[in-house]
């Protein structure tokens, strides 16, 4: 059975809403595993919630205002909040980036919207660059009505100069992977404010998507939750 194809206008008008958008999604090919749909059979189609820019910020806080201050992981908090009241309106179970046992959300993205990882490990965007994020997924027990994703060129591929790997005072970023241990002693330490206050030196420095660059007090407040968790 395949839903109808209003049902996913519907879907982004709710989201669109709290500042989200739909970033995708695909019906699952037959010989996959996919994870349970709401009715606990394997899901038939998976759509992605995610952000462009900071959109959903005073969304946010006007949540994050009514909670109590000692609230754990308060973004991941209200996207469950708002992606679950949704997946509820619309007979889909909702999952999260940060659900155990993890699902392969970089995988669904990739294939949903065709796109490839940065030097950062972030996905390149054609129009958001690095200054985007999926908050979470939607899944269904009937196929839905979704466009594929069309072949785009990988942004990352014509940036000769790479400044994402040159700008890190430590640099964390290299072929050999992100240095975990590097950068969050660094973001933690005594010349780590400029990290603190305004955000990973290296995707400030990508060219791309700067229209959507996260503001200084959004970057900090996702330095803030990395340095406070982190190792």
């Amino acid at each position: 059975m395949i839903a109808p194809a209003g049902s996913v206008d519907r879907i982004a008008a709710a989201l669109f809403a709290n500042g989200l958008i739909l970033r995708g999604g695909f019906n699952f090919a037959l010989g996959e595993a996919p994870p349970t749909g709401s009715s606990g059979a394997p899901a038939a189609a998976v759509l992605l919630v995610g952000q462009a820019g900071a959109a959903p910020w005073p969304h946010f806080l006007r949540w994050r205002e009514k909670q109590p201050r000692t609230i754990a992981d308060p973004l991941d908090s209200w996207s469950r909040e708002v992606i679950g009241a949704v997946a509820e309106t619309f007979g889909a179970r909702a999952v999260s980036p940060s659900d155990r046992p993890y699902l392969p959300f970089q995988q669904w993205a990739m294939r949903a919207e065709g796109l490839r990882p940065s030097p950062l490990g972030i996905l390149m965007h054609q129009r958001y660059g690095l200054w985007h994020a999926y908050r979470g997924a939607l899944l269904f027990d009937d196929e839905l009505s979704v466009q594929a994703a069309e072949a785009a060129p990988h942004l990352c591929d014509s940036c000769v100069e790479k400044p994402c790997l040159k700008s890190c005072p430590v640099d964390a970023y290299s072929g050999q992977g992100f240095a975990h241990q590097s950068c969050l002693a660094h973001v933690r330490g005594a010349n780590g404010e400029p990290c603190r206050s305004s955000g990973c030196l290296d995707r400030n420095a990508c060219p791309y998507g700067t229209a959507y660059r996260y503001p200084p007090e959004v970057q900090a407040f996702h330095m803030a939750s990395f340095a406070a968790v982190a190792g």
